[in-house]
């Protein structure tokens, strides 16, 4: 039976707009909560300094992608102080010493303002840029390796995100490529085998679920062999996770799957567990939709920043 060709890749959506523009409005007072908890109470610091006019330069001290533009400058506009870029969102930070800065850095921003404002908002600012460009590089890399291996479909995060700290990771996702699959437990329905195994039936799981969510939200349910797949197509998922398989057999199922209910029923396939960047690619194959991993945002090396104050002119 003759397959379908492969979609082409996906767009990455810093190529269609402005990300700052997806942040809802509760995200700034999360800024201020983390300036809060890091000056609880007096800075003295800050009283050594006053509020003398200062510029700082953020240096890039490491390899990556500049990723968490937004909320650096959310930080230091709390804190007084204005920011200016020398590289847009979704650069690769050089630090080989290629350009005109010396090896091992690169200039990245100019921030401007009181002494003690650049000091209040130093590390807040620095571990969310560093946090979130991490993410991003690690995605980026990831998407790479498997563009070059043919893949076109979709590269995913997963819900296993830091408490308190998911918007920020799932956009270092966005600026890296990277999909962002469900936000949350009320953006997609997914059926897991605890959901299954506490309702009775895949099939009872998805009928109860399409009761509830209506048809505005999709429903994905999780299998662990061809049969459970199938079973999940026919009572209506809309995406099928073949969970923890290997590579030879995500390979064999997909196809089998997408060959047996061509011109039947619509649905993505989606493969997770156990996906990392070394093994990635030994589950392309033209027949997954959606590849997901927990490993583009769970550990991965920070890239590292300082924000050096400028000796004043004399």
């Amino acid at each position: 039976m003759a397959t379908e060709s492969p979609s082409p890749a996906p767009e990455m959506p810093l190529e269609k707009g402005e990300l700052c523009h997806l942040l809802p409005p509760s995200w700034k007072p999360q800024i201020t909560a983390w300036l809060a908890e890091d000056t609880p109470s007096f800075d003295v610091g800050g009283f050594v300094v006053g509020d003398v006019p200062r510029t700082a330069i953020l240096w890039g001290k490491s390899a990556g992608i500049l990723a968490g533009v937004p909320f650096f400058d959310e930080v230091f506009k709390q804190c007084g102080c204005t920011v200016t870029w020398h590289l847009p969102e979704g650069s690769r930070i050089d630090t080989s010493g290629s350009g005109p800065e010396p090896t091992g850095k690169m200039r990245i921003a100019t921030v401007e303002g009181p002494a003690r404002g650049i000091l209040l908002g130093e590390r807040v600012a620095l571990n969310l840029l560093a946090r979130c460009s991490g993410v991003a590089s690690y995605s980026r890399g990831l998407l790479l390796n498997l563009r070059g291996a043919g893949y076109t479909g979709i590269l995913a995060g997963t819900r296993k995100t830091t408490p308190g700290f998911r918007l920020v990771e799932k956009y270092g996702m966005l600026v890296g490529g990277a999909d962002t699959h469900r936000m949350d437990l009320s953006s997609m329905v997914m059926l897991k085998d605890n959901h299954v195994w506490s309702r009775g039936s895949i099939t009872d799981a998805v009928t109860a679920a399409r009761s509830a969510a209506g048809f505005s939200v999709k429903i994905e349910v999780e299998v662990q062999s061809e049969e459970e797949a199938d079973e999940a197509i026919a009572a209506g998922a809309d995406v099928v996770m073949l969970d923890n398989f290997t590579g030879a057999g995500v390979k064999a199922a997909a196809k089998s799957l997408k060959e047996r209910w061509a011109g039947k029923k619509h649905f993505l396939l989606e493969v997770s567990g156990g996906l990392r960047i070394d093994n990635a690619e030994q589950y392309v194959t033209p027949h997954v939709d959606i590849l997901s991993t927990s490993c583009i945002h769970q550990g991965v090396p920070h890239v590292d920043f300082s924000l050096k104050i400028q000796p004043p002119q004399a």
